[in-house]
């Protein structure tokens, strides 16, 4: 279940007292938080990674930072959530930057003659179309999208999430729906004399 920054800013005592516990490595408490937060940090790396494997290792990755940097934590701040966000997309920023390919999945081999596996292709192609458009924009852009459309952040929180200012964060994120828009004309899922709403 997805869990906004809003209730989590009214959780941040609660946050606090759990990173307490984590740096004195309780391991119970790191159980809670991998319960809270794990799927969120995969669906992210798998949002802008396209392989659930790597996904799985962001979220491995990210869980174990905070394990290891729990005696740092400052209390009062944005919360958990918050910060394995920024981990979570830095690690997957880090991951692109070193592979510079995004996986958008195999079709079927061969189509179903019934109807409903055709408009079930159908989807599935278009799917992995968006996926690919996503995949092809460029990393920040890339998760601007991910983090305000698919994660449902608010542009301060995902701004927060890229460390960017608000200003910077809507300019990156303008940009990201035009040029998404562009590739999504292109691949031929929206209609040509459509024009891109600001």
């Amino acid at each position: 279940m997805h869990r906004h920054f809003a209730s989590l800013g009214a959780d941040a005592a609660s946050d606090d007292a759990l990173m307490a516990r984590l740096a004195a490595r309780d391991p119970v408490a790191f159980r809670m938080v991998v319960d809270r937060h794990a799927l969120m940090i995969r669906r992210i790396g798998y949002r802008m990674l396209g392989d659930p494997s790597e996904a799985e290792d962001v979220a491995q990755e990210a869980l174990a930072r905070l394990w290891e940097h729990a005696g740092r934590w400052r209390p009062g701040g944005t919360g958990i959530g918050a910060w394995l966000h920024r981990v979570s997309v830095n690690a997957c920023l880090d991951r692109i930057r070193r592979r510079r390919f995004v996986s958008s999945g195999d079709l079927p081999d061969r189509a179903d003659d019934a109807p409903i596996a055709d408009a079930l292709i159908d989807a599935e192609q278009q799917r992995a179309t968006v996926a690919a458009c996503v995949g092809a924009l460029a990393d920040r852009q890339r998760a601007a999208i991910v983090l305000t459309y698919y994660e449902g952040l608010s542009n301060i929180m995902a701004a927060d999430a890229l460390d960017m200012n608000i200003k910077a964060f809507e300019s990156l994120l303008h940009r990201a729906r035009r040029t998404l828009h562009g590739s999504l004309r292109q691949a031929g899922l929206v209609d040509p004399s459509v024009r891109q709403v600001a």
